[in-house]
């Protein structure tokens, strides 16, 4: 479980092939900030770009860990399988810790697009297409996490090709994770809010009830 306030930013620093076929996944080396991996165990749980993975080794003397992600995981998620990746890291969510952001499961849900992203006065305004599949879980001022950050929906506009999501980025946000590194045309994680999910199975399951008695 995580919060989507990034604890640090990584980078892919290698990416190793765990088989000769599609069918097999790759292992991965991060790089990461001096003194995070300090409090880090093997099989504890980190978030890359939102997609919760599993430590299987670290280097702290090199600030280096690394993680194996299975094809399925790599067809369902952006940019986990190019070097140079810069990520935004978040470790696990402990019982004692504040839960700053929302409630986030690290399953990646969807990819987007990043249709715009420019600055406007001190700001950031960031719109992603989502694939329409996600578009009755978001609504105005409601949570999403891109790329594994807590972002709050400013505006929702239904199309088509998906749903355009509109946000605000703050000086803060852009400085201290790697969503400054996108552009128009970046692909993105994106994970809806866990209570949206429930409330949309509830009132699914209600309908069908009533038509089906």
């Amino acid at each position: 479980m995580f919060t989507g306030i990034i604890t640090g930013v990584g980078r892919i620093a290698a990416v190793h092939d765990l088989g000769r076929s599609l069918d097999h996944g790759k292992r991965l080396e991060i790089s990461t900030p001096a003194h995070y991996l300090d409090d880090v165990g093997l099989g504890d749980s980190i978030a890359l770009n939102g997609a919760c993975m599993t430590v299987t080794s670290f280097n702290t003397t090199q600030n280096l860990f690394t993680i194996d992600i299975s094809a399925e995981s790599l067809a369902k998620t952006a940019g986990l399988n190019l070097i140079g990746t810069v990520l935004n890291l978040e470790k696990a969510l402990r019982a004692n810790d504040r839960l700053g952001g929302h409630i986030v499961s690290g399953h990646v849900d969807g990819m987007g697009v990043v249709s715009q992203f420019e600055q406007i006065g001190e700001s950031w305004l960031l719109q992603v297409l989502a694939p329409p599949s996600l578009a009755k879980y978001l609504a105005y001022k409601g949570s999403i996490t891109v790329n594994g950050v807590s972002l709050t929906v400013n505006q929702v506009e239904d199309a088509s090709k998906g749903c355009l999501v509109s946000i605000n980025l703050i000086p803060h946000t852009i400085e201290n994770t790697a969503l400054g590194h996108l552009k128009t045309g970046s692909a993105v994680n994106l994970e809806i809010d866990t209570v949206a999910r429930y409330v949309e199975r509830m009132l699914s399951l209600d309908t069908s009830l009533k038509a089906n008695p």
